[in-house]
Parts: C-alpha cells; sequence; structure tokens
C-alpha cells in the first residue's frame, strides 16, 4: 500500500517554518517518515508530483499572481493545511494592510520597482479553501505533528480555542502583569504551551486571537497594568492580528 504523499510550499514568508520542519530530529518526527512520502519540498528537493495526499501551505497571499499557482495546490490536493501565521492569518506581514505608503517607506526611491508590486497581506484561506491551520510563529513542530497524526489515522485533529492564560495557569506561570510586564494572553489562541511567558517574554499573539476575543478590554488592560498609552497599547495587539482586529481593513 502506497504511503500518503506530501508537499510543502511557501508564498510570502520569511521561510521560518519551513526551517522549523527541516530542524526537526526527534523520534517523533522520524517515525513519522515511517508513514509519508515528503515529494515536494522547496527547501529540501526539486521533485514535483501530480497529486498530493496533504499540501502545507506556508506564507501570506499578498500577490494576485500567486493565486493560480494556489488553486493548482488545491486542486491536487486531498487536504490543504496552512502552517505559520503569515498562512493561516496573514502574520506580521499584514501590518503593511494598515500603512498608506509601506511600499516607500520599506523600499524608498525604489518601491515602484515592477518586482516589488503586492496587494493586501491575506491568509491562504482568502484564496483557496484550506481544510486545517497550525498557528504560530513559527508554527509549533509538535502541534504540526499531532495534527498530521490525527489525519493519517483518520481522525479530526483538535485545535485549541481556549486562551494563553489557561496554560500559564496549568503550568503555574506567574502571570506577567504581576511582574510589573505586559502580556496578551488573555485573548491569545493557546496551543502552544505558554512557552513564551514561561521564560518571562510576555504573550504577542503570534497563534491569533480567540473567537470572540474581548480586544477593547486588553487594550484597557495595557493601558491600566502595563502603563502605555492609547495608542501605543491599540498598536500592541495588532502585530500578528492585523487581519482579524475589528479595524482591519
Amino acid at each position: 500500500m502506497s504511503r500518503p504523499k506530501v508537499g510543502f510550499f511557501d508564498f510570502t514568508s520569511c521561510e521560518g517554518c519551513q526551517i522549523e520542519l527541516t530542524n526537526f530530529g526527534d523520534a517523533a518526527f522520524l517515525e513519522l517518515l515511517n508513514h509519508i512520502d515528503i515529494v515536494e519540498f522547496r527547501e529540501a528537493m526539486s521533485e514535483k508530483t501530480d497529486h498530493l495526499t496533504i499540501a502545507c501551505i506556508e506564507g501570506s497571499f499578498s500577490r494576485e499572481q500567486d493565486r493560480a499557482r494556489l488553486e493548482d495546490i488545491r486542486k491536487r490536493s486531498d487536504i490543504v493545511i496552512s502552517y505559520g501565521a503569515c498562512a493561516s492569518t496573514g502574520g506580521i506581514n499584514a501590518l503593511k494592510n494598515h500603512q498608506d505608503d509601506y511600499k516607500k517607506c520599506v523600499y524608498g526611491k525604489d518601491c515602484n520597482m515592477p518586482h516589488l508590486a503586492s496587494q493586501e497581506a491575506r491568509p491562504i484561506s482568502a484564496a483557496i479553501k484550506v481544510d486545517y491551520q497550525v498557528h504560530g510563529c513559527p508554527m509549533d513542530k509538535y502541534e504540526f505533528l499531532d495534527i498530521v497524526s490525527h489525519l493519517l489515522h483518520g481522525k479530526e485533529p483538535v485545535v485549541p480555542t481556549y486562551p494563553v492564560c489557561v496554560e500559564c495557569k496549568r503550568n503555574e506561570t506567574v502571570c506577567r502583569y504581576d511582574d510589573g510586564d505586559h502580556c496578551l494572553g488573555q485573548v491569545a489562541r493557546a496551543g502552544c504551551g505558554a512557552i513564551c511567558p514561561s521564560h518571562g517574554i510576555p504573550c504577542e499573539a503570534c497563534r491569533g486571537f480567540v473567537h470572540d476575543a474581548n480586544e477593547e478590554s486588553l487594550v484597557q488592560t495595557l493601558i491600566e497594568k502595563a502603563g502605555f498609552s492609547k495608542k501605543r497599547a491599540q498598536s500592541k495587539s495588532r502585530m500578528f492580528t492585523a487581519n482579524l482586529r475589528s479595524d482591519a481593513q
């Protein structure tokens, strides 16, 4: 019996999630390789195939000319997974959606060169149907393994929808606000194990927001508890969630 064929693709991104995949070296990933065939992966090989069981896509959709390539991937894949913040929500790339003259700001006098032309950064789901998402910047490799393992066993993956604060409580991690710091954990999607707060680093919501996130309360908390100005509080919660906020264009 042939093994499932898996391919990895990249669009507008730093390709950090693909690098995270190549950094896999533990027993769990090596065991996964015994059950799948990686048939397309630009970071590691040049081969291509006609049919994919699972296509994993990194990076945001920011150029209309990429739509045809995405549609081709969707057409020849049974399952499409967007992995990483850029592919799942637009990620940090979506900050440009709130910047009037981002090209000039970034590229200066070269801003009008044709190859730099792009549109608003959107998640891959803005162009094609996405079946599952692996959130995070970079994505959590163990969550990726868990989702793929569930699919290979014909089970529905379970992706957390509760906030990071729940994981901090489980880990008995001291709240960043109690240490005079800031944090977005009260509205950020869990699933990472609250790794940043456990190392004394504020959660930046790289996995996006929970459903029906109370953004107004978050801004007020950053002002009252962390001493942020209103402007800084409003922009702070936008870094990884520009396309998820109620003021997104």
